[in-house]
């Protein structure tokens, strides 16, 4: 051992720290009880030692001084900013409280339980809330619910499992493994990979296929590193994927591209899906999305042409118009070529020994907590009623009427709001004036994080301190492998999620208390398929992957044609026919269109001219930074540095027009309101499209109300609407299809603070 440490911990990340979906095998050198290095782990197969800015960063993160290291308890006014520290048992006591007061006069779907993004949250929450006897899981404020549930949902009834593009990451020896097969294209489809790193998928997978041989077709607004290496390029209108795919799925079908053997033994449906897409010509399909006609032909037929070929898909297939139905057509262009679950294809992603730790679609949900599960919560589930679709895929309950049921309390009141890991007002919240007034209707709040943020600051009653993924015990059940996440460290009084959330649900549930003593016991029964304990887990070095003669269903290739994908043994698809269903009979059942199609962005040149005659712009939010992660870490040092300025992208001829610089701040506006921005000049940007990154706030600028960090004057969110969910109550809505305009600032106009700012204490 290197004196200079007097520890190195082998772990797993999983936010909060790097903030991301997490995967990636980390050392931690720890000195004095104090982490102070950290760097990737070699001998981890899923980032070979590879680490993010934001994992190198965490020595700033963990340490940082502005963390909230104790409960606290409001004192002031809400947004004045005052709180005082108190106990835990005291801030457990008087969550309790009020919480068994609410049941008694509401009843326990009165307190709504509110989640950010997939990172290690889903088990706490879901295990807490239904302990406390309440239906309403949501993602409050992230409109149509669509961040990748569009996409899971129609992967299930499409082919009745989830599948990703098969970088080789089901396999320890990767690359090396005599059973993978490298993909001779990957089309990247609306993400930049590099940069956030998606769920359960590391972007440079990609790079690592590419070093190999594999060929890129990029589908993207925005003129990405990816989009600069790949041999197609496609620079779509935002909000018109689905009219792309469905032009891809005719030219692939007219000119006898598919798989033929494939979709006559496996497919359902096949002759009414052709018929279907025979009005999305090359010559309409172009006028819809801006792409030429010959770059659509060419791309669909080397990727068409090419066995085996991969689609990794991103966020802004749930954010356009009609999620579902996009996410449906791009997904039988894996079928319709014979790709699916084929080495070097889109592969149908398990999880290791079928181990659940966030139950992120029905079957996992029933796994968890019981088959009836679905029907006890549909009684009071916001929007189980209203769609159809929505009460039978996931739980989540629907985000665009929650929120206005926390306003006027119809059908029933929300009383209570529980927050963890979501900085609403500072990413999350599409309408963001919306979302503020309805949590400051709640009679009771508490958000769990790590620092003060706009939303801790304006509506939190009680604020509990959450320990990074350096400092607790968790696992990792997301595709594979299975993973342990554990302590190298304490800080103050900081207790992970699964500890804060484990209490609280064993004081509504007593029970628990008998059944989980220690947080170890739960983790044993959840993952007792791999034969192995917590401890055996950690003695292996903190991961395992299943093997294929012990766990068949978990291994790729081909099992449809072995009977491993169906709970009756026999060959096919989990699906009612037992086939992928190009026609789709959940669709049917749950009153939606069984077949693909496209609709026009809710705001368009197309559909709402006197609105592009005022605004011209559409402006495509969510821009991944390397460093960023959503609403996270804009009060880090290192990585403020590298990305310092909340900006706009817009193209050269857009700035000539409106007679900006580089480096000028200008006003971004629609009718919803107005926020400013420092412009970045790309040349690779559409001239009708502005690019602006969510979740800016300033947190060198006073964190008390009005001005909340200044959330209210850079956050995109302010112009961005809610409600224009898709039929299904799932994805759609107008975050990459907004339409604004750029207006010059007068002189003398303030802007933040400069460079460096943050850093000083």
């Amino acid at each position: 051992m290197n004196t200079q440490y007097d520890r190195v911990v082998t772990t797993t990340a999983w936010s909060p720290g790097p903030g991301c979906h997490g995967g990636c095998g980390v050392k931690l050198y720890v000195k004095d009880d104090k982490i102070v290095r950290v760097e990737g782990d070699y001998g981890h197969p899923w980032n070979h030692g590879r680490a993010c800015p934001r994992l190198l960063a965490c020595t700033q993160y963990i340490n940082h001084p502005d963390r909230i290291l104790y409960p606290l308890k409001r004192v002031g006014e809400r947004g004045e900013g005052k709180f005082e520290r108190i106990s835990w048992d005291e801030a457990f006591d008087i969550i309790e409280k009020k919480w068994t007061q609410l049941k008694r006069d509401y009843g326990p779907e009165s307190v709504i339980f509110i989640q950010g993004t997939g990172r290690d949250i889903g088990g706490p929450i879901s295990f807490l809330c239904y302990s406390y006897g309440s239906p309403n899981w949501t993602q409050l404020g992230l409109a149509g619910q669509s961040c990748y549930t569009p996409r899971l949902c129609t992967m299930v009834c499409v082919q009745g499992d989830f599948a990703v593009a098969d970088c080789s990451q089901f396999f320890e020896k990767r690359f090396d493994d005599p059973r993978y097969e490298l993909p001779k294209y990957i089309v990247i489809w609306a993400q930049n990979p590099a940069s956030g790193c998606p769920d359960a998928f590391q972007g440079h997978w990609i790079v690592d296929c590419m070093k190999r041989g594999t060929k890129l077709i990029v589908i993207d607004p925005r003129w990405t590193w990816f989009a600069s290496r790949a041999e197609h390029y496609l620079q779509i209108r935002p909000g018109t994927d689905g009219a792309l795919a469905l032009c891809m799925l005719n030219l692939i079908i007219e000119n006898e591209w598919y798989d033929k053997e494939f979709v006559e033994k496996w497919t359902y449906g096949f002759d009414k899906l052709k018929e279907e897409v025979k009005q999305y010509t090359l010559e309409r399909v172009s006028k819809i999305t801006w792409i030429p006609e010959e770059v659509i032909y060419e791309a669909t037929k080397a990727y068409a042409t090419n066995r085996p070929s991969a689609i990794h898909w991103g966020l802004p297939i749930d954010q356009v118009p009609e999620a579902t139905s996009v996410s449906q057509a791009i997904n039988y262009l894996w079928c319709i070529t014979g790709n699916l679950d084929v080495p070097g294809g889109n592969v149908i992603a398990r999880n290791a020994w079928d181990i659940t730790q966030y139950p992120y679609s029905t079957q996992q949900l029933k796994d968890v907590y019981g088959e009836d599960i679905l029907d006890r919560i549909n009684e009071k589930r916001i929007g189980a009623k209203r769609y159809k679709y929505l009460a039978n895929m996931r739980s989540w309950g629907q985000p665009d009427m929650a929120v206005q049921q926390m306003i006027d309390g119809d059908p029933y009141p929300i009383k209570s709001a529980w927050i963890q890991t979501s900085n609403l007002f500072g990413g999350q919240a599409a309408d963001m004036r919306k979302h503020y007034k309805a949590l400051m209707n709640m009679e009771f709040n508490v958000v769990v994080d790590l620092f003060h943020n706009p939303t801790t600051m304006a509506c939190a009653d009680i604020v509990l301190p959450a320990a990074t993924f350096m400092e607790k015990e968790s696992f990792r059940s997301w595709y594979q492998p299975l993973q342990l996440i554990q302590p190298a460290v304490t800080v103050g009084e900081c207790r992970s999620d699964w500890e804060i959330n484990f209490e609280l649900a064993k004081r509504f549930n007593p029970p628990l208390r008998e059944k989980y003593p220690t947080f170890k016991d739960f983790v044993n029964e959840r993952i007792k398929n791999s034969g192995m304990t917590w401890d055996d887990l950690a003695a292996k070095g903190g991961w395992e992957y299943p093997t294929e003669d012990k766990w068949p269903a978990s291994v790729p290739y081909r099992r449809y044609e072995k009977g491993y994908l169906r709970p009756d043994g026999k060959p096919g698809f989990r699906t009612p026919t037992g086939k992928i269903e190009f026609y789709s009979t959940l669709h049917e059942e749950y009153e939606i269109h069984p077949l693909p199609f496209y609709v026009e962005p809710p705001e368009s040149e197309v559909r709402t001219p006197e609105l592009f005659e005022k605004y011209p712009l559409v402006m495509v939010s969510g821009r991944r930074s390397p460093v960023f992660f959503h609403s996270e870490h804009r009060n880090i040092p290192w990585l403020r540095e590298c990305d310092p300025y909340p900006d706009v992208e817009i193209h050269p001829t857009v700035a000539r027009d409106l007679k900006v610089e580089n480096g000028e701040w200008v006003w971004i506006e629609n009718e919803r309101g107005r926020i400013r921005r420092k412009v970045k000049i790309n040349a690779g940007i559409h001239p009708k499209t502005i690019s602006c990154m969510h979740g800016w706030w300033l947190p060198e600028t006073d964190g008390r109300s009005p001005n909340l960090f200044s959330t209210w004057e850079v956050g995109c969110n302010v112009l961005i609407p809610t409600g224009m969910q898709a039929r299904t109550g799932y994805g759609g809505n107008a975050y990459k299809t907004t339409l604004v305009r750029i207006v010059k600032m007068s002189e003398g106009t303030p802007c933040n603070p400069p460079v460096g700012v943050w850093g000083k204490r």
